[in-house]
């Protein structure tokens, strides 16, 4: 069987790195840890290496309640512990009276200095405090080398994980059916537009499907998918529980409040 059929042509290659992990394991029956991952690449990983066989997982981010997570490939017999999957904790010190930092200038920093996304976990705001997850492999690189973000100077501390901003995203679980799985039917069905609707806001670049701009309306979703609509909030598309009598997907979907 193509195992590939079972996913978009653009995720072959990270199929292929899960089963690289997979064989690595399986073969020297030794733990591997990856990068941070979004939703929906946990969601393959989930799909490829299975819940009940001898190789397993484990999912963590630093913090219950985040997005982005490392997960933890074991053999059956391995008991993983929280510094297994070697997350720091970095708050981030400005002057919060004069300047104001948001996340899109926080993410551009951290990726200015030549680092990969999956390098780095959810970033954390409450009020004018504000935390990121990063690898501990790069935490001495960050330090000697974030030193501003836009015009605010600013300083790292390294904290402990029990003392993260609690992430305040809230989901609210719900199901419905659409008539297929396209971008366009799927943003109007959750949010209860028309078709024209969703059609304008994805060809106006107002959608994000897994935080990357997506301007076609027949890119087909699916299970781990993140969809963000500008102007309607985000929603995880959690599972694709088959098709109804009259022919119609029904979705589990988180909705964030």
């Amino acid at each position: 069987m193509n195992i590939y059929q079972h996913f978009r042509p653009e995720e072959r290659e990270f199929i292929d790195q899960v089963l690289h992990w997979k064989d690595y394991v399986e073969s020297l029956y030794s733990p591997r840890l990856t990068d941070f991952l979004d939703p929906r690449e946990q969601h393959i990983l989930k799909m490829l290496i299975g819940e009940n066989g001898s190789i397993q997982y484990r999912l963590f981010g630093g913090n219950s309640g985040v997005e982005r997570k490392r997960a933890l490939i074991i053999p059956d017999y391995y008991s993983e512990n929280p510094d297994d999957f070697q997350i720091a904790l970095f708050e981030i010190e400005y002057p919060g009276k004069f300047v104001t930092i948001e996340h899109p200038k926080v993410l551009g920093t951290l990726m200015s200095l030549g680092l990969k996304r999956g390098k780095f976990g959810d970033i954390l705001f409450e009020d004018e405090r504000v935390q990121f997850f990063a690898s501990k492999e790069i935490g001495e690189y960050i330090k000697m080398n974030l030193q501003s973000i836009g015009r605010a100077t600013v300083r790292l501390k390294e904290m402990e994980l029990e003392k993260a901003i609690s992430s305040k995203d809230e989901w609210v679980e719900t199901e419905t059916t659409v008539s297929s799985l396209r971008l366009d039917t799927v943003v109007s069905g959750i949010h209860h537009l028309s078709r024209q609707k969703s059609q304008l806001l994805i060809g106006q670049g107002l959608v994000k499907v897994n935080w990357t701009l997506t301007e076609n309306p027949s890119f087909e979703c699916d299970a781990g998918d993140l969809i963000s609509v500008r102007g309607h909030g985000r929603v995880k598309i959690l599972s694709i529980d088959g098709k109804t009598k009259k022919e119609k997907w029904r979705i589990h979907v988180g909705k964030q409040k």
